[in-house]
């Protein structure tokens, strides 16, 4: 751990966690509690011709299997539009149509979960089977074009008249998230209230998708999701089991938990889709770029359109007078993808960022210069400033620590002994986000606070920069402050995505905590004799445990002694911020990075290791060093795992996922792993939101791919355009 995180306050659940304390969905009891099990379809696409339950029905221990003949109707079976993904809408056992391969074709309810399975195992199932059509390649051609967007000069022109060009076409397979926690359920009727744990990136969203598909008040359902094992995306949308869960539990009269296996969180699940994307960009020689076109064209589900914006980054990163992007849809019987760590983004800057390493060898110019060279001041697709922009200060920072001005230009060039080595870089960015968001913030006669709100922890430490923010608001340590979250039934806050948690439950906490500050002042000043009396707010000090007038430090009382002499217990108050859109709206924002890498190749064998990263990231205001820390190298991780491992490999033949399991799809793990360092650039803004603060959960792996494929091609002279890059494709 380097010297400047140190002394910064370590996770507050950490203990928790550790120790076993902390509960996860799977754990959560009731009495009389029963277990649900999958039954997958074994075919991509067709109709069920008979669902035979007898032999299963007979096992031990079962108590009710419902399949598409018996379970009940929803009360509903339109889309949510909350969850961005339009069309028709995939429910678990209302239809006897096959749609993907791992559907969800039946439930066995049983009294353990070894009798579920086994009883699951006995489920006989025929098919009208229909050939499947599951690789993007062969349905291309076939896609639905999205929205148009405006074309930016003449861009066709001006490729055609450019100096220097580059024209390819990359590749990005199907990959899946593989959190360590399976996706859960344990739901619980009580009469009429409705009581479910979930593995949830949002509980008012699936609280929300609960109420409207079951055709109950969402006064009398409470979702809980206190700890998550990881999500990155995957559980933005409630799933099958929590459907199924909250079904078996109405219909078998008992709570019902229904576990995914890893296996089942490949076939039953979503995905990062796989995408085809062709770039041409042209320059003059000096650098400049002259045209960028972009296009590309990502699988969805036959059922559903699923949108990611691939070619965005195309229109924003870089200054280009002529710019064309397109991004379509083509239909695949899979299940509908889902949103993965920096969806769409990481896929076009691993296309953009490759193109522009090529075009930096065709013209002899350093890829960091040729970045600068086509610096963007101001957000070149809407003309609009950025509120902080300190991508310069990531480059000369990222560039300096690594070493770069060392780098021989040459491909092949550079050796350690019998390996080739090979520096790359890249640039990142993520846009800053914020999002409306409640709070509700509670000061205790023990001298300590409450603070709540309904967003979720999937990981990255909200509990820790929450409390974080209280606590400085409140001038108490963090240790005397009590973040709740997880609990639809607390103030409403966004599903934790998209970076935008800190901006946004961060700023209602801060705004809440100043609020419930004012009230015991105000109650404080007509206290006769009170020392606030006739001191504005903006005049005193909430600090070191003591509230007290400025320049007064040595005087002044505790929060406690402030609510006793005033004859209170506690004192709450509840807060909604909503975001100025309209002046806000006159900037642009956005987190920027910098990736520099090392990778070592031994060609004999085809092995790619990355040694070293160093990463510049500007993101405002870094509340959490020890989390921010935490979150990039999670972020290189994952890049590392997209670049050199990760595929979902798929038999189109019969549309199946053959690599379902950690043994077949390859996450990396410590081994694999060298050198990361993360420097963060300082970077003020006092228009992204109150805090000055910017998301980074995402920035970190936005770059890290393109970085290690530009790093691969330096290092070997191959240039590998399809992810992942593998052993065959460098012998």
């Amino acid at each position: 751990m380097t010297d400047d995180l140190k002394n910064q306050p370590s996770r507050v659940d950490g203990r928790a966690k550790v120790t076993g304390k902390a509960t996860y969905i799977a754990e959560f009891r009731f009495p009389d509690l029963a277990y649900g099990y999958l039954v997958q379809s074994t075919i991509a696409r067709g109709k069920i011709r008979e669902i035979d339950t007898a032999e299963a029905e007979k096992q031990p221990g079962v108590v009710r299997i419902l399949t598409h003949k018996n379970a009940p109707k929803l009360a509903s079976q339109q889309p949510d539009e909350e969850f961005g993904v339009r069309s028709r809408p995939f429910f678990a056992l209302t239809t006897d149509t096959i749609l993907f391969s791992g559907q969800p074709i039946a439930l066995v309810v049983a009294d353990t979960f070894e009798q579920a399975r086994y009883a699951a195992s006995m489920v006989k199932v025929t098919y009208d089977e229909q050939p499947p059509s599951t690789d993007l390649r062969k349905v291309a051609d076939k896609r639905i074009e999205g929205r148009p967007r405006p074309v930016r000069g003449t861009p066709d022109e001006a490729f055609a008249a450019a100096d220097v060009k580059v024209e390819a076409e990359y590749i990005i397979p199907v990959e899946h998230h593989n959190a360590m926690e399976p996706h859960a359920t344990v739901a619980n009727w009580d009469g009429e209230k409705l009581t479910v744990y979930d593995k949830t990136q949002g509980v008012d969203g699936v609280r929300n998708y609960l109420s409207t598909h079951f055709g109950i008040e969402k006064t009398k359902i409470s979702v809980l999701s206190p700890f998550v094992g990881g999500a990155f995306g995957a559980s933005l949308r409630p799933t099958p089991n929590t459907l199924l869960a909250v079904m078996a539990a109405r219909e078998t009269k008992r709570p019902v938990k229904v576990v995914y296996s890893r296996r089942q969180l490949a076939t039953a699940h979503g995905y990062r889709p796989a995408s085809i994307q062709r770039i041409r960009i042209g320059a003059d020689k000096g650098g400049k770029l002259t045209s960028i076109i972009h296009e590309a064209v990502h699988n969805t589900s036959a059922h559903e359109d699923f949108t990611e914006d691939l070619v965005g980054v195309s229109r924003t990163l870089y200054a280009c007078p002529n710019v064309r992007t397109s991004g379509a849809i083509a239909r695949t019987d899979m299940q509908t993808p889902l949103w993965m760590r920096a969806p769409g983004t990481v896929s076009g800057v691993f296309a953009l960022e490759s193109a522009l390493d090529e075009l930096s060898y065709k013209l002899k110019i350093d890829p960091v210069e040729l970045r600068l060279i086509n610096y963007a001041e101001k957000d070149p697709d809407t003309g609009r400033p950025f509120s902080s922009k300190e991508l310069r200060e990531c480059y000369r920072q990222a560039s300096a620590r690594f070493g770069w001005k060392d780098r021989k230009p040459e491909p092949r060039s550079m050796r350690d002994g019998r390996l080739l080595v090979g520096w790359g870089m890249a640039t990142g960015t993520w846009g800053a986000f914020l999002a409306p968001s409640s709070a509700r913030v509670t000061l205790r006669a023990d001298g300590t606070a409450l603070v709540e709100s309904g967003t979720t922890d999937i990981g990255p430490g909200t509990y820790t920069t929450i409390s974080i923010i209280a606590a400085k608001q409140l001038g108490l340590p963090i240790e005397k402050i009590k973040f709740v979250l997880g609990d639809s039934d607390l103030p409403t806050a966004p599903s934790q995505g998209g970076s935008i948690t800190t901006a946004s439950v961060g700023t209602a906490v801060q705004e809440c905590a100043q609020i419930v500050q004012k009230q015991l002042i105000e109650l404080e000043s007509k206290r006769e004799g009170s020392p606030f009396a006739g001191v504005a707010f903006e005049n005193i000090v909430f600090e070191n445990e003591r509230v007290f007038v400025k320049g007064r430090a040595d005087t002044g009382s505790t929060i406690a002694e402030l609510l006793g002499r005033n004859n209170l217990g506690h004192l709450a108050a509840t807060h909604t911020t909503r975001p100025d859109y309209g002046e806000r709206g006159k900037y642009a924002t956005a987190s920027h990075g910098a990736q520099f890498v090392e990778v070592k190749v031994d060609e004999e064998i085809g092995i790619v290791r990355v040694t070293r990263v160093v990463q510049g990231t500007a993101a405002g205001k870094i509340i959490n060093p020890k989390g921010a820390h935490s979150q990039e190298m999670g972020g290189v991780v994952w890049g590392i795992g997209m670049a050199l491992t990760e595929k979902t490999e798929i038999d189109h033949r019969i549309g199946r996922i053959m690599n379902p399991n950690l043994a077949g799809y390859h996450v990396p793990v410590n081994a694999d792993i060298g050198s990361i360092e993360t420097i963060f650039v300082p970077e003020e803004d006092k228009i992204v939101n109150p805090l000055g603060a910017k998301g980074l959960g995402e920035l970190g792996l936005v770059g890290i791919p393109a970085a290690i494929a530009n790093a691969v091609f330096h290092a070997t002279g191959k240039r590998i355009r399809e992810l992942p890059i593998t052993p065959d494709k460098l012998i």
